[in-house]
């Protein structure tokens, strides 16, 4: 009986600890910028200088931008969805990203993430 338990816990941290890796994952990935990377060029978000000047309509652009790069460079997540969350704060813009990860479990994934002034990203969960 101590055998399930000490497994359940086992896999419990597991999850958690994927949670987590995955939240510092899309972190690094939102701060990355496109041609940045010399063996991915394409890993990472495109310049956003030119999407943050077309707001709001351009945080709908971000927000596909967003969805595309996670499906490319995030594996552990499937039937990923990003969702422009309106905001009173005209400098922070908010994102709520969720999915599925892709344990056998089919652990549901929801954070939310915001672009500060500089164009960085801080994903809530992630300890970057």
């Amino acid at each position: 009986m101590s055998e399930r338990f000490l497994t359940r816990l086992g896999s419990e941290r597991r999850t958690i600890d994927a949670t987590r890796s995955i939240a510092e994952h899309l972190q690094t990935l939102l701060n990355s910028r496109e041609g940045l990377s010399a063996t991915n060029p394409d890993f990472g978000l495109p310049d956003l200088t030119d999407i943050v000047h077309m707001l709001p309509d351009g945080a709908h652009a971000l927000q596909n931008a967003i969805r595309d790069v996670i499906l490319k460079y995030e594996p552990r997540l499937s039937k990923v969805n990003v969702r422009f969350v309106p905001s009173d704060d005209a400098f922070v813009l908010y994102f709520d990203i969720s999915g599925r990860q892709s344990d056998a479990a089919k652990t549901p994934f929801c954070v939310r993430t915001k672009m500060v002034p500089g164009h960085r990203f801080e994903v809530n969960g992630a300890d970057v």
